[in-house]
């Protein structure tokens, strides 16, 4: 077996509508709302997005509100990046800060969502 990508993961959130607020109006994803179930999506990959603990089985053991940390890739100049966050007034935890992605150098920016999960925002230098 060889895994080729990630297709989806999952956040539990405790705040629906700030959270739908987070990752579509600040990121920009696109809303998924089909048969009562909520997921952003972006590129080729979503975020699903249960409204309580277990909403759908199976799900993980321990399943607790803000306990994801995810690194998100993106188009562009991450100061340019930096700046539009700036300007809808998200707060930012940390940035911007070099560090090491999956292929090579990023640049990143850190901020939480409306459940206190830390959400890393980057962008690849072209190093390595």
């Amino acid at each position: 077996m060889k895994i080729k990508n990630l297709d989806h993961l999952v956040i539990t959130t405790n705040h629906l509508e700030e959270c739908l607020h987070f990752y579509v109006d600040i990121l920009g994803m696109e809303l998924d709302n089909r048969n009562d179930r909520y997921a952003v999506k972006f590129g080729n990959q979503k975020i699903n997005i249960h409204r309580k603990k277990a909403e759908f089985l199976p799900a993980a053991k321990n399943v607790t509100f803000g306990s994801a940390d995810i690194c998100l890739i993106a188009e562009g100049n991450i100061h340019d990046i930096y700046k539009e966050l700036e300007e809808k007034n998200v707060p930012i935890e940390l940035g911007i800060v070099s560090r090491t992605g999956a292929i090579g150098k990023i640049e990143s920016i850190y901020l939480r969502d409306a459940d206190e999960n830390l959400v890393e925002i980057s962008t690849y230098t072209g190093e390595e």
